[in-house]
């Protein structure tokens, strides 16, 4: 079973509709407005990640000021990379063409092959990261076994150490507006 959507809390609906239409590429197909804490009011904005899935955004408005904190992890004192969204790519062209587009759109790019798939990673106006991740290998009764062990062992062993990375920066006269 499938997400339907994943919902995040913003600080800027125009730069994070712009984010997600423009760099991300992501259809905005459904606007609600709604109360919110009874005096306030909220826009959820709904985006067709291209997949049948969607992808939410929560536009809070309230007497006591803007939302300010949306960084999943930093915020909660946790490094960058753990909680982060992560969008499916077709093929290993698709992910280039994807890269291509935050680039063009003033996001700089992280590129790493884990191995069994490779990534691509990003920073959303609100401190989220995001990654485009295309799976380059299928799993097999090997890697089912070997993700049971690791689970299951009190202090599994350490992998190897840095992956095969690249880092792409977005030029300077490149549109981030």
């Amino acid at each position: 079973m499938g997400f339907h959507h994943v919902a995040i809390a913003v600080r800027d609906a125009d730069v994070s509709h712009r984010f997600y239409s423009e760099a991300m590429g992501f259809s905005l197909v459904r606007t609600e407005v709604i109360t919110y804490l009874e005096t306030g009011w909220a826009r959820h904005l709904f985006y067709d990640t291209g997949d049948g899935t969607m992808l939410a955004l929560w536009d809070l408005h309230h007497e006591s000021g803007p939302v300010t904190k949306t960084g999943i992890s930093i915020d909660l004192g946790l490094p960058h990379f753990v909680n982060h969204l992560a969008f499916g790519a077709t093929d290993l062209a698709d992910l280039d063409a994807r890269r291509h587009r935050l680039l063009a759109h003033g996001y700089d790019v992280a590129r790493i092959d884990h191995g069994w798939c490779t990534s691509i990673y990003t920073a959303d106006p609100n401190d989220i990261m995001v990654e485009f991740c295309c799976t380059t290998r299928v799993f097999d009764t090997h890697d089912h076994a070997e993700a049971a062990a690791l689970l299951a062992a009190e202090q599994p062993p350490i992998g190897p150490g840095a992956l095969s990375h690249d880092y792409f920066e977005a030029a300077a006269s490149a549109d981030r507006s």
